[in-house]
């Protein structure tokens, strides 16, 4: 049997400004999801919100540790796309009715600065691969 081993990405991130701020957006997500199941009694959209928002960073997190340039690339672009369908849950939610305009503002400039810098982060690893 394996021993088992705590590892403190956290601790992993000091210098990181994507894992800084996917780690921050996931548990911005998280919060937003209990407010959503408490306070607005909705419980399906919200669920892909939580999945796919905490998706991100998730997938941030592993690309750190990819065993190839292509691996890493791979997983980046997996964390966009994850970005780019809680982007989809952020607009459905605003549209429905269940998020007001001023968070509806907060957490899409949130998810978009994500965006922008997963795809610079892919940008720029796929143009060195080369």
């Amino acid at each position: 049997m394996l021993p088992f081993v705590k590892i403190r990405y956290l601790d992993d991130m000091a210098e990181n400004i994507i894992k800084i701020k996917s780690f921050g957006f996931a548990k911005r997500i998280v919060s937003f999801y209990k407010y959503l199941c408490n306070e607005k009694k909705e419980y399906v959209m919200s669920k892909q919100l939580l999945r796919s928002g905490t998706s991100i960073g998730a997938n941030v997190f592993e690309s750190d540790r990819a065993v190839s340039k292509k691996d890493f690339i791979n997983k980046i672009g997996i964390a966009q796309k994850e970005a780019d369908e809680t982007l989809y849950w952020i607009e459905l939610l605003h549209e429905t009715g269940y998020i007001a305009d001023a968070e509806y503002v907060s957490i899409k400039t949130d998810c978009e600065e994500l965006i922008k810098i997963l795809m610079a982060i892919s940008k720029t690893s796929t143009r060195n691969d080369c």
